[in-house]
């Protein structure tokens, strides 16, 4: 067991966590988890507030779930301005880093932010291992939630709600603001959801705002 213990951490010093290693075990792992129903929803480089941030990757069914991805060679300097960001939209978010830093992550994210680490095991293969439990974040800001909706998805959701009247040629920021501020915040998170999951085109579109990749993942939440 010491022999193996130690072959391991010589394998780790050789072989730092990169971000496309902890990607691909990351997208591995939610497929594994959620299945194929396509009322669930796996993104990457999910946009966020018009583009102020962009979470590694997503899940939307019952949660608008975000990991972000800290690799061995990333640096943890944008994590502050991150944290405050994915803390107006994301009901849950786990980082899922390399060994290198979770103890300054224990430190420095948010104490409702997951931690996962990717360690890696006896055969080089990446393990995920959940260090910290995630916790619902209660903090949501309505109005950079529904930033996260294109304009007709907007229009179509204030049409619902009866309040489209003389809005339809008014700047972008008026609709979210409107749907924002007459809409409560649990309905607002439902009504996002459900239009993130009905979006066809996530392929074409998310070259010039979202920059993801639309799969069909079961709901379990």
């Amino acid at each position: 067991m010491h022999e193996a213990r130690l072959s391991r951490l010589f394998w780790y010093c050789k072989n730092p966590m990169r971000d496309p290693d902890i990607r691909s075990e990351l997208r591995s792992q939610l497929f594994a988890a959620y299945g194929d129903n396509p009322s669930t929803l796996i993104l990457d480089e999910l946009g966020i507030c018009s583009g102020s941030a962009r979470v590694d990757m997503a899940v939307v069914n019952g949660e608008l779930k975000g990991f972000e991805i800290k690799s061995d060679r990333d640096s943890l300097t944008r994590l502050p301005n991150q944290s405050h960001l994915y803390g107006k939209v994301f009901d849950t978010i786990s980082a899922v880093i390399g060994p290198r830093h979770l103890q300054k992550v224990e430190s420095r994210a948010p104490s409702w932010w997951g931690i996962i680490v990717a360690n890696p095991g006896a055969d080089g293969r990446l393990q995920l291992e959940k260090v910290r439990d995630n916790k619902i974040n209660t903090e949501q800001d309505p109005y950079s939630l529904v930033q996260l909706l294109w304009r007709d998805e907007v229009l179509e959701l204030l049409a619902r709600n009866g309040l489209a009247k003389g809005l339809r040629n008014r700047p972008r920021r008026y609709l979210w603001q409107t749907l924002a501020m007459n809409v409560c915040l649990s309905d607002l998170r439902a009504m996002v959801r459900e239009q993130l999951k009905l979006r066809t085109n996530w392929r074409v579109a998310g070259a010039h705002m979202q920059g993801g990749v639309r799969s069909p993942l079961s709901a379990k939440s």
